[in-house]
């Protein structure tokens, strides 16, 4: 008898499209029940923000941040709770606030399944800048229907074309409110990278970014054309070839490139002339851009510079960068290339670390317990700068639950009050950042501290969080000499 099904796979006992259907169907369901559970989320998570705005108003302080502690309290309590950033959680409290009051319908087809969690994002980036409630439901009304039937990244664009067509305020208003949110930030990424954000006006970004092309398009020409004595002066734009603004800017050449000096300037400005000397530069031009801007970021001067020589000795111009920089000491000796990090935030390569090391204008030689990892002593005379320096190379960062914002952000806290009688002791210090500090001091928030540096967190609402000391990783040499890496075990709570 024939079978008009279709064939089944040798070595296996299903049929590969009828299940592939099954688990496309489970992924749909999936997905429609996550949508459910997290249009839940959003209804809980603006309730729990309404309960602290009450709070707020009803405050007698007209401190503003005075005002904010109790969203900040509750952001910390769920953050505690849910190992959470509290400053991402009071993001997400106050966005699910702002869908709950303003967008009312977005939630509802998420909790249907309509939509999922990306388009309700685009619909609040977009829609948010829509003052007037009456234009704002309509312009909610057209999205959701793209919405239900288009990916997000079509929708994002849709309702930002839509709410920019409808929206009552006038470009230029709206421009300079935008302008405000202006601000540099870094995200870590892997390998010892990271990634630098800057937040300018479209015309300000688009036009650093052009400059930099430029540049690099500059530093490309030069090297393809080896200058003469005659011709130094005139490295951007060798003779024969094309401006650097030509058709030199999309060159995809990345072979090697030879570069000759010919005239070369000391450090007194006093020219001299060298043996012409060649090098390799194999620097992609988005690479040279790269370098080019970090470059101009660490040593160039501000074109407007308010400061005088009272407040601000040699001008904004004399301002170095500071980065702090753990480096074990067998990476430091090249014996292992492993354990070397900026703040206790992000690993760095070992060549930096030792670069960055012998440059150092100080070092804190900090001894750590074997076995743990914790930090047994730092060498310093003065005893406050004993302390100082022991707590940061204990700490590395705000003692907080989930903060991991660096020391030069941070303040010693007490953690029992020294106007109620705690002593200024290792026992007794930790690092806190500017928000945690206030938070801790102002509101019913309390912490305790153990003998080996273990933090007690204890919320208003009676919820413990145990904070360890930030654990190092030990690198221990071996009998022939080879290094070994330990993990020193989690400190137990007390």
């Amino acid at each position: 008898m024939s079978d008009s099904r279709s064939p089944r796979t040798e070595g296996h006992g299903s049929n590969k499209p009828d299940d592939l259907r099954d688990l496309v169907g489970l992924i749909r369901a999936g997905t429609i029940e996550l949508a459910r559970v997290q249009a839940g989320l959003v209804r809980s998570r603006a309730a729990v923000m309404q309960i602290a705005l009450d709070q707020v108003a009803h405050s007698p302080s007209r401190a503003s941040r005075e005002r904010e502690l109790p969203v900040r309290s509750v952001a910390l309590e769920i953050g505690a709770a849910t190992q959470t950033h509290d400053l991402t959680v009071q993001k997400e409290l106050g966005e699910a606030h702002a869908l709950t009051e303003k967008f009312a319908a977005t939630i509802d087809a998420l909790e249907s399944g309509r939509i999922g969690m990306r388009h309700v994002q685009a619909i609040l980036d977009t829609g948010i800048v829509i003052d007037d409630d009456d234009t704002r439901r309509g312009w909610e009304q057209v999205v959701l229907t793209r919405a239900e039937r288009d990916s997000p990244g079509r929708v994002r664009a849709f309702a930002r074309e839509l709410a920019e067509s409808v929206h009552p305020v006038g470009m230029t208003a709206r421009h300079a409110r935008a302008a405000e949110s202006r601000g540099v930030s870094v995200r870590d990424l892997a390998d010892g990278m990271a990634e630098l954000s800057v937040i300018l006006p479209a015309t300000v970004a688009y036009g650093i970014r052009d400059r930099l092309r430029r540049q690099a398009a500059a530093i490309r020409s030069a090297a393809s054309h080896p200058t003469s004595a005659s011709e130094s002066t005139n490295v951007c734009a060798p003779h024969g070839t094309e401006s650097p603004a030509g058709g030199h800017e999309g060159a995809t050449d990345t072979g090697k490139v030879i570069l000759s000096d010919a005239d070369i300037a000391d450090s007194a400005g006093t020219p001299h002339h060298a043996k012409p000397a060649s090098f390799h530069d194999e620097r992609t031009l988005a690479q040279i851009g790269a370098d080019v801007c970090a470059d101009l970021l660490l040593t160039a001067a501000p074109t407007v510079d308010p400061t005088t020589e009272i407040t601000c000795p040699g001008g904004l111009g004399a301002i170095r960068a500071h980065v702090q920089t753990t480096v074990p000491v067998l990476t430091l000796l090249g014996r292992t290339d492993v354990g070397a990090s900026v703040a206790g935030r992000s690993p760095i390569d070992p060549e930096s670390a030792r670069r960055l090391a012998a440059h150092a204008p100080g070092w804190d030689r900090v001894m750590c317990d074997p076995i743990l990892g914790t930090v047994l002593e730092v060498d310093r005379y003065s005893p406050t700068a004993a302390q100082r320096r022991y707590l940061a190379a204990r700490d590395q960062h705000c003692r907080a639950p989930g903060c991991r914002a660096p020391l030069r952000r941070c303040q010693i806290d007490h953690n029992h009050e020294a106007q109620h009688g705690g002593a200024t002791t290792l026992r007794n210090l930790a690092h806190l950042c500017t928000r945690h500090h206030t938070l801790k001091t102002e509101t019913a928030w309390t912490v305790s501290q153990g003998s080996d540096g273990t933090l007690r967190f204890e919320s208003p609402l009676g919820q413990q969080v145990i904070e360890s000391p930030p654990p190092r990783v030990m690198f221990l040499p071996n009998d022939d000499g080879a290094t070994r890496t330990a993990n020193p075990p989690a400190v137990p709570p007390f």
